[in-house]
């Protein structure tokens, strides 16, 4: 055992870290409590309407359908709201995660605050269904987790110099970010689709993603070779590109101009809330101080010590010599957070060889047991291009003749309207609708249940929405109607200022209308007419 302490105090001790990326981990840090404070802020209006007594999934009957687990509940669902699944104590997780996150970036007490904010979000993500099933979730997950190992103790600590990282927490925060890209180009190739093939998958991409933006619309009409080089650019980057990571200087920092220019352009052109922002700020850990010193102001580099390039902090270093009796906490905090680390860098780095070696025999239970946490995941962005954007509107009526659509906050509806960019914001209900529309309404409960919550007017549900078209009083009936959305030319766009175009496919679930006894009826089956072939 004595044999592997050097090693084992390199990897996890916090006295044997080169004091080159104080920089780096400053603006990674508070840039992650900004990404925090986006989650949050999103859930304290769309919360209850997702999840609470009223909503659409309510949390109290989930955690009632986890009771006959016994105490295993407690594992397989983390989340505060055991103690109370009330709409209050939901509210009150969002407000003390965002409250968390406004610490994180201000730098005061950074530590506990990212813990707070790791479990607030975990304690929603736990317990939200439908609603949490995100790649972006467990992107945080991991890195928030991992962030506690990275961030600086103290109230204020400035760049931290004195409470330097763990160099795994550092790596493994690199291997996350090198997964995002690597795995989802792998899954590019292994899902068969023939557009990344053939280079033809972003012909439409900017038209048929989950919240398309303004800008996506320009470059959806730039010729095709744009489009094919982009998509050829997307797999150069993700397999081969991001390996620039695991090479020194330069490249890494060439590969973190390349990736972050990219993400930008992502961003502007597609709404995939907090996901290109988190990927983005990963990839300031490729820097180090050496470069990113130039951009500190200058009454701040009191706090930042540019030591010799390559000089390690050992227990002589005045920077870092401990106090001079090391309390029992202290000395077992590098063996706790070895633990944790081995445990994710395992559980990761097993899932990826699992991806490229189905068949490779690799003991399974380590990864099964971190499921619960999110904090070990496997990644695959676009692996299966969407040919066709569905819209599902939900639409009311009092006589079963004349209809009115309930209007969305974000998702296309009037063809007139200009798509917006919400990044980092996240409207988990139109999100969820995008993804239903993709299959059946037997797949996706949300869809009819609702329907059922607009009948029985809720008052969270309708605040999912722009505006309620029945402020009255409920309607007698409810249908859910599948809509086919494309751009609008530019000759439409600029006669009749029209974005969007759309032709109705029919009644995607089964029209209801509530009975004397207050329960449901069906009122007619669901008929679709089928997807035009364009």
């Amino acid at each position: 055992m004595e044999a592997l302490a050097p090693g084992f105090r390199f990897l996890f001790s916090r006295n044997t870290v080169p004091q080159n990326h104080l920089v780096a981990r400053w603006i990674f840090l508070r840039s992650l409590g900004g990404i925090y404070f986006s989650a949050f802020f999103a859930l304290l209006f769309q919360v209850r309407g997702l999840i609470g007594t009223e909503g659409i999934l309510p949390v109290p009957r989930y955690l009632d359908e986890l009771r006959h687990l016994g105490a295993a509940r407690f594992f397989y669902a983390p989340s505060l709201l055991w103690f109370s699944s009330s709409d209050s104590m939901l509210m009150a997780i969002c407000w003390l995660g965002l409250a968390a996150s406004v610490l994180a970036i201000a730098n005061f007490l950074p530590r506990a605050s990212l813990l707070v904010c790791f479990v607030c979000f975990l304690s929603f993500i736990a317990v939200s269904q439908d609603f949490g099933q995100y790649q972006s979730d467990g992107m945080l997950l991991e890195a928030g987790f991992l962030s506690l190992f990275m961030a600086p103790s103290g109230l204020l600590p400035g760049f931290g110099r004195r409470s330097l990282p763990e160099r795994a927490a550092m790596f493994l925060l690199l291997w996350e970010w090198f997964r995002i890209y690597f795995e989802s180009g792998v899954v590019k190739l292994q899902s068969g689709d023939p557009t990344w093939r053939n280079l033809t998958a972003m012909y439409e991409y900017y038209q048929n993603g989950p919240l398309p933006t303004w800008v996506g619309w320009y470059l959806q009409h730039l010729p095709h070779w744009f489009h094919i080089a982009t998509a050829g650019m997307t797999l150069v980057m993700e397999l081969l590109l991001v390996w620039m990571a695991f090479l020194p200087g330069r490249w890494r920092t060439a590969c973190f101009w390349i990736v972050t220019i990219w993400q930008a352009g992502v961003i502007l052109t597609a709404n995939y809330a907090f996901l290109n922002y988190l990927v983005l700020i990963l990839g300031f850990l490729l820097l180090d101080d050496k470069y990113l010193a130039r951009f500190v102001p200058r009454r701040w580099n009191s706090g930042l010590q540019q030591p010799a390039e390559n000089t390690l902090l050992d227990e002589s270093s005045s920077l870092a010599e401990p106090p001079p009796a090391v309390s029992w906490p202290r000395r077992m905090q590098p063996i706790f957070a070895g633990f944790f680390l081995l445990w994710v860098g395992y559980a990761t780095t097993a899932r990826l060889a699992q991806m490229l070696w189905s068949a490779l025999p690799l003991p399974v239970t380590p990864v099964a047991l971190l499921e619960p946490f999110r904090i070990a995941n496997t990644y695959g962005l676009f692996a299966n291009m969407t040919p066709h954007r569905y819209e599902i509107e939900f639409q009311g009526s009092d006589d079963g003749q004349n209809w009115k659509p309930y209007l969305f906050r974000y998702k296309p509806q009037d063809i007139q309207e200009r798509p917006g960019i919400y990044a980092p914001y996240q409207p988990r209900f139109d999100w969820n609708l995008w993804f239903a529309s993709l299959g059946s309404w037997q797949q996706s409960s949300i869809v009819p249940l609702t329907e059922e919550r607009l009948l029985d007017g809720d008052k969270p549900v309708l605040e999912l929405f722009r505006d309620n078209p029945f402020s009255a009083h409920p309607p007698r009936y409810l249908r859910a109607v599948l809509w086919q959305y494309w751009f609008s030319t530019p000759e439409r766009k600029h006669i009749a200022g029209e974005w969007w175009r759309r032709q109705m496919l029919g009644t995607f679930a089964p029209t209801i209308e509530k009975l004397p006894d207050g329960a449901f009826g069906e009122v007619a089956a669901p008929q679709l007419i089928g997807p035009p072939q364009e």
